[in-house]
């Protein structure tokens, strides 16, 4: 490849390409990336870097050697039913969306734990209403999926001085954190925890994973934190089980359909905090260098980072 030669790779997303592009001149310049509506000859491009791209677009590039998930799920690929078969699928695990995860997450917990939404009541009317300060060493959180987030989320609660029991669907060994693993443990899990994440994958298997009896498993009070998936969630099961008291509070990030409809009863709820999708994203100063080594991997035929099964769902 001569000097002045370019790569081209596909990006599409819902944010500004502009921070993008700076992000791989500075660490990558021999990539030219392109976007819609102007992709030039699509026989050009060799990658795409995509978040829910349209149906049929990754099938109309005919050079196509890897398709990069702009995030750690690939829910918004699997459903694509042109998805062109035989392209290595990767996702983007970016150190900068770990720790927003994690931040996420950690917030939502202590939030709950530490009364947040009674003393911002009590402020609200000004008065002094102090609450016995809860036992952190004995609240127990469960962190349903152990993938680069779950894991990272699950050290930094047990850090806190929480026990942490961390659940996956294959053997897991996190120091300080009881991993457990296959769906005969779960009841037993929830039945201990009185708050429980859910940063599984989306799959067939987990789809709908958090409903009524998953609900009903967990201990009266608990309190549920859902940044992965809209779909991991029966919302007509959580609003029951916070309207009955069983369930304390839930923090939701992620909807079935997005944005939230603006007469969702999750807007209204009093016991539900709602955040539009922000719990973590990529960010271009530090995931551009991982996309670009994984474009140039997949040209030299050579290992990827963070490939994914497409049968399996992650």
């Amino acid at each position: 490849m001569s000097q002045d030669a370019k790569l081209a790779f596909l990006y599409h997303s819902g944010d500004d390409p502009e921070p993008w592009i700076r992000a791989f001149r500075a660490c990558a310049p021999e990539l030219e990336m392109r976007y819609l509506p102007d992709l030039g000859d699509a026989s050009d491009i060799v990658a795409a870097l995509v978040w829910r791209p349209p149906p049929g677009l990754l099938a109309s590039l005919p050079n196509l050697k890897l398709i990069h998930s702009k995030g750690a799920g690939i829910d918004h690929l699997s459903s694509d039913p042109d998805l062109p078969a035989g392209i290595p699928v990767v996702r983007l695990v970016d150190r900068s969306a770990r720790l927003l995860m994690t931040q996420y997450v950690v917030h939502a917990a202590l939030s709950h734990h530490r009364h947040m939404d009674h003393y911002g009541a009590a402020q609200a009317e000004g008065q002094w209403r102090q609450l016995p300060p809860p036992d952190t060493e004995k609240t127990t959180v469960a962190v349903l999926g152990l993938g680069a987030l779950g894991q990272d989320t699950a050290r930094m609660l047990s850090a806190l001085g929480f026990r942490v029991i961390g659940w996956s669907r294959r053997p897991k060994d996190i120091a300080d954190v009881e991993c457990v693993h296959g769906a005969g443990a779960l009841p037993s899990v929830l039945g201990q925890s009185q708050i429980v994440v859910c940063l599984l994958a989306l799959t067939d298997e987990t789809r709908g994973i958090i409903d009524a009896r998953t609900l009903a498993a967990l201990p009266r009070g608990a309190y549920v934190i859902n940044p992965a998936r809209g779909a991991h969630v029966v919302d007509e099961d959580l609003l029951a089980a916070l309207d009955s008291g069983h369930i304390a509070g839930a923090a939701l990030d992620v909807f079935h359909d997005e944005p939230l409809a603006s007469e969702h009863r999750f807007w209204s709820h009093p016991k539900v905090v709602v955040t539009p999708h922000i719990s973590a994203d990529a960010l271009p100063r530090t995931a551009a260098e991982q996309v670009a080594d994984n474009i140039h991997r997949a040209l030299a035929g050579q290992p990827l980072i963070n490939p994914v099964d497409m049968a399996r769902g992650y």
